[in-house]
């Protein structure tokens, strides 16, 4: 058995049927775990989330901000952008079959010592209580009142964790970590104005998983949603958008059930397994 950590898809589905092969993935043997951004961009995504949702439980998958994006669409909470892709969604005869299993995804997941988010965490939140404030969210969007929701899920502010935010502050700032966060300072508040890598950063900003004390730091941690993003090989943190739609690959980490024991002390550096992908649009654009 192995556990598959898949990077943003972005509406790929051909780069990602090649990636299935080229892994032999098995879905009565493996798992794949997907760190967000399932649509957008890419020329096929009502056919990723056929794939996916035909997986079952193999395939569980996290939601990233393009995924939410989709969503708000979907309910005329925001237009489209022009860039946007995912008409294809929304003119499927299974669209609304599509749009559920969508909202019914993930905010983070761990298995075992690792983590996984679409974006980042806050350095104030453990292991333990992002998955619990990730739930939160799910609660919400598995609901009836999702809808009511969407409106007030946009916007930047506040830009700081406090164990007492309630509503929809509360629920923003938790959107906003787990699927916009690339940047923040030593005190947790978020900046989304710096989308490139962290040398472009203003000096008071750093990449939210070099934030001192970071108390999701004895969990190894997989993400995506930064594909500008130059990180060193190291066990503790793995980004997995390597610019899949990008001009660049689809990227998988391969875990063992071992793997997922360890802690970051113990882990080895991810064992990363790539396929090119053939879309070359620009992610600053």
């Amino acid at each position: 058995m192995a556990l598959y950590l898949i990077g943003d898809v972005q509406g790929c589905d051909e780069a990602l049927e090649r990636l299935l092969t080229h892994i032999a993935f098995s879905p009565s043997r493996d798992t794949l775990y997907l760190l967000g951004d399932l649509v957008n961009r890419g020329p096929n995504n009502a056919g990723v989330l056929r794939l996916l949702m035909a997986l079952g439980a193999s395939a569980q998958c996290l939601l990233g901000n393009h995924d939410l994006h989709l969503l708000a669409v979907s309910q005329g909470v925001r237009q489209p952008n022009k860039q946007d892709t995912t008409q294809d969604i929304l003119t499927a005869p299974d669209s609304a079959e599509l749009l559920h299993w969508l909202r019914h995804q993930h905010m983070a997941l761990q298995v075992g010592q690792v983590l996984m988010v679409h974006a980042g965490v806050l350095p104030q939140w453990t292991a333990q209580q992002t998955l619990a404030l990730a739930g939160e969210v799910e609660a919400v969007l598995r609901s009836d009142d999702w809808v009511h929701f969407m409106p007030q899920m946009y916007g930047g502010m506040p830009n700081v964790w406090r164990d007492d935010l309630e509503g929809a502050d509360r629920l923003r700032v938790i959107v906003n970590a787990l699927t916009r966060l690339r940047f923040c300072d030593a005190q947790g508040a978020m900046d989304f104005s710096v989308k490139e890598s962290a040398d472009k950063a203003p000096a008071h900003l750093m990449p939210w998983f070099d934030v001192p004390g970071r108390l999701t730091a004895d969990v190894r941690m997989a993400f995506g949603h930064w594909s500008t993003v130059q990180i060193a090989d190291r066990p503790d943190v793995v980004c997995l958008d390597d610019g899949c739609v990008w001009g660049g690959c689809l990227s998988a980490a391969k875990l063992t059930t071992k793997d997922t024991r360890l802690t970051v002390n113990e882990a080895p550096v991810w064992e990363r397994v790539s396929v090119k992908c053939p879309q070359t649009l620009d992610p600053l654009a």
